[in-house]
């Protein structure tokens, strides 16, 4: 459609400057601290859908950050795409990992450095640029409606109830999300499923303040060393979790699609090199794209106790904590993940300290049908600006209001993100290419058009 290139290109410079400013607000829903930020991003976001053509937007309070809504009808009889993203972004410690201030976005290397660029405003504002560019050249084929939380780094806790009490406003044929990554820019691939979540914190306590540990060392279980124990123990000489029925009702690939799964390019040298490692890790039996993709794990997200500031300071710590998610695959309930990790980390702890645990938040795995009109939507859209058809990939990461998505709403989700793995998400100096951006805004127009078409109506 050479009439969205030609709109595409006259407003090239204002579609990035609008997205340097959403990264310029440091929304982490995370901290309480920029409470006030969220809610400014949010307004922002309402702004900017306003201005793109959108109709009834408004930024809709929830007991935790607002939710952003909007919508297009054209016509009632015509399909209508739901489009799901977030405003809010990870924390962005370490600070003093990156190369410049992850709220003052810099462009270096056909690159965006900031955090949240891909993960998850770059991608949700190629949806809003790509509706703009429909509404303003008169060739929008379905209805929009718009949906951008401010809470899915902390659990999208909620978005259910506010999916329940608006299923009318909401009632749409599908859900489109990029918040996902495709193989490369040479080699663009469909998500065909998310890792499903289950988020704890332990906590290991001993002596009843911190010791001297000339006088105590040796004598008292230090909660260090008992913490750094227990977490060594969640895994087996085969890197395989050793919580007991944590593999239950894991639902293990065909042989025909661990085939297809290993038939997408993968240069083993080049991804070593670009995380500067000497030796993969991972459960034993199964390729990289597996262990990402489609089995369950165990990883410590964080981990500290005692005196951790300048110079020496001997002291035996009287408490010690950690922050441990486990990635889930289809057969596998977080809730129940949730409370078998809590039972079986307690009952390895030693009588010498008392050990806490809490559960942060989680969410289901989901597999998203590769037959379906609108997955066949979003690959034709590919194919019409890559010239190439998408490699179906299982998605690693998470994003937890899927499965509630076809729970509450009914309804199927299409995961077509532009991001790169290696866009350091949830990293110091995340970043998101410039070619990615604006190759999504181009491709989007492709899968409504396509979805309509598809779709009969």
């Amino acid at each position: 459609m050479q009439v969205w290139k030609d709109y595409q290109a006259q407003h090239k410079d204002r579609f990035l400057n609008e997205l340097l400013e959403l990264l310029r607000i440091p929304s982490v829903s995370a901290d309480s601290r920029h409470n006030e930020d969220t809610k400014n991003c949010a307004e922002a976001v309402k702004q900017r859908l306003v201005e793109a053509g959108a109709d009834k937007v408004e930024v809709c309070p929830t007991a935790g950050h607002p939710i952003v809504y909007g919508e297009k009808i054209i016509d009632p009889k015509l399909p209508t795409v739901l489009v799901y993203g977030h405003y809010d972004v990870q924390p962005p410690d370490p600070l003093n990992l990156w190369d410049s201030p992850p709220f003052e976005p810099v462009i270096k290397d056909g690159k965006i450095f900031a955090r949240g660029s891909a993960d998850d405003k770059g991608q949700f504002y190629m949806h809003v640029k790509a509706f703009e560019t429909m509404f303003n050249t008169n060739t929008l084929p379905c209805n929009v409606k718009f949906m951008i939380e401010g809470e899915e780094e902390v659990g999208s806790g909620n978005l259910g109830k506010f999916l329940s009490e608006n299923k009318d406003r909401l009632k749409a044929d599908v859900v489109l999300i990029s918040d996902t990554a495709m193989i490369s820019l040479d080699t663009p691939s469909l998500d065909t499923g998310l890792r499903g979540l289950a988020y704890m914190e332990v906590e290991v306590t001993g002596p009843n303040r911190d010791l001297h540990s000339g006088v105590y060392g040796g004598a008292v279980a230090n909660p260090a060393t008992i913490l750094a124990k227990m977490i060594a123990s969640l895994h087996d000489e085969n890197n395989h979790v050793t919580i007991p029925g944590f593999y239950d009702g894991v639902v293990e690939l065909t042989d025909e699609e661990r085939k297809a799964l290993n038939s997408a390019p993968f240069d083993e040298a080049d991804y070593k090199k670009d995380l500067g490692v000497d030796e993969l890790w991972g459960e034993k039996g199964y390729s990289t794209f597996e262990r990402t993709g489609t089995r369950p794990t165990c990883e410590v997200n964080g981990i500290w106790g005692g005196y951790t500031g300048e110079g020496a300071k001997t002291v035996l710590p009287s408490q010690a904590f950690a922050k441990i998610s486990m990635r889930l695959v289809p057969g596998q309930d977080w809730e129940k993940i949730s409370d078998l990790f809590a039972k079986h980390f307690v009952s390895i702890a030693p009588k010498s300290v008392k050990v806490k645990v809490t559960p942060h938040h989680g969410g289901a795995p989901y597999v998203t049908p590769t037959d379906s009109v609108a997955f066949k939507a979003a690959s034709e859209a590919i194919n019409a600006t890559f010239g190439k058809q998408p490699i179906p990939v299982r998605g690693g990461g998470s994003i937890p209001i899927v499965a509630l998505f076809e729970k509450i709403l009914g309804l199927k989700t299409v995961l077509m993100g532009f991001g790169l793995d290696s866009d350091n998400l949830h990293s110091p100096n995340e970043k998101y290419g410039l070619d990615n951006y604006y190759k999504g805004i181009e491709t989007i127009p492709y899968f409504h058009k396509y979805f309509a078409e598809l779709s009969g109506k």
